[in-house]
């Protein structure tokens, strides 16, 4: 019995019977040997953290676009809380904490520069529109390694897929068919909401948008009054509500997934809405359309024309991959006057 053999074995006589098993996998596109040291989600954990598009998420926004201070969130911060919230919930409920984690990592990795306001600025340029959630799965399918992709498992592309809520998306699917094919794949969407609506308040707070004393009493009285606590709080409820479900779902008490479904509203009004904010959107959504204009008018300085992909499908891939900084230093070369003499 090699390692993997053995940490594939520690799993089946550990986790609980809900649990998502590497030794029993739907499996990947395109077969390939299995590691002797590593079992499936460890590889494809590992094939994430090591990917170009992971390493992009340290310049892409969070809320606050390119932000100059040294303490606010990115999109790869936002990743990594995402992730050990969820490590810590699947581990709690002896579920696969490996899996969770691959999930966690990944779920990201499509978003655009500018975060939620470069997502709908791209989302209005090609039919079909755009979904950091598809552009994901699209990027560890197709176009990272070269247009190879990374070739991970169903249970963690599913994960990815199925992990976005939108600003009035359920928090918790109803519907068994809408949810992901693993326990894990869901505990990465409650994992998600928890960290954003407390880490985004903290940016909030930092930039002086918003105060503490700002969160309705009620919200605090029931989730607790400080990050922290709230995050505490809302971990907490989901383990012991799916215990007490029997593992059918991942679950949330009604008081807390009430509470938690206020707190994500209040802060679409309060925060992600307010004109200091909105104004800064929409000038980053300006900025994207013009880059996309400008690429589509003039494909051979940017585009692999030999992709079967079209020309919009694949200016829409660039853009996707952008981060702030790249976009900014991008556009200020295509449209900003250069002072006479610089090149």
């Amino acid at each position: 019995m090699n390692i993997r053999q053995t940490l594939e074995k520690i799993e089946a006589e550990t986790l609980v019977a809900q649990a998502a098993l590497s030794a029993e996998t739907r499996g990947r596109d395109v077969e390939e040997p299995e590691d002797d040291l590593r079992p499936s989600y460890q590889r494809d954990r590992d094939r994430i953290t090591h990917c170009k598009a992971f390493r992009r998420l340290k310049h892409k926004t969070q809320v606050f676009l390119a932000p100059e201070g040294d303490h606010y969130r990115t999109r790869l911060t936002h990743v990594l809380e995402v992730t050990q919230i969820g490590r810590t919930i699947a581990k709690s409920l002896r579920l696969n904490e490996t899996l969770t984690e691959a999930i966690g990592l990944g779920h990201d990795l499509g978003h655009s520069a500018f975060g939620h306001a470069g997502e709908a600025a791209l989302n209005k340029l090609v039919k079909g529109g755009f979904d950091h959630y598809r552009q994901s799965v699209r990027v560890v399918e197709k176009l990272e390694n070269d247009g190879r992709g990374l070739n991970l498992t169903v249970e963690v592309r599913d994960g990815i897929l199925k992990h976005s809520k939108g600003e009035k998306g359920e928090l918790l699917r109803k519907r068994p068919k809408s949810r992901a094919l693993t326990l894990e794949g869901d505990i990465v969407r409650i994992s998600d909401i928890i960290a954003y609506v407390n880490h985004d308040i903290d940016d909030g707070v930092r930039a002086g948008i918003i105060a503490e004393d700002d969160i309705p009493r009620e919200i605090r009285s029931t989730l607790g009054r400080t990050g922290s606590m709230r995050v505490d709080r809302m971990v907490r409820d989901v383990i012991t509500a799916t215990q007490l479900c029997d593992y059918e779902a991942i679950n949330m008490s009604a008081e807390i997934l009430e509470a938690l479904e206020q707190l994500r509203t209040d802060m679409f009004q309060n925060m992600y809405l307010v004109p200091e904010v909105r104004g800064e959107f929409e000038k980053a959504q300006r900025m994207l359309t013009d880059i996309f204009g400008y690429v589509v008018e003039h494909p051979t300085e940017f585009l692999d024309l030999e992709s079967e992909e079209s020309v919009e499908r694949l200016a829409l891939d660039f853009l996707a991959g952008m981060t702030d900084r790249y976009a900014m230093n991008l556009y200020a070369r295509l449209f900003l006057p250069k002072p006479w003499g610089e090149r």
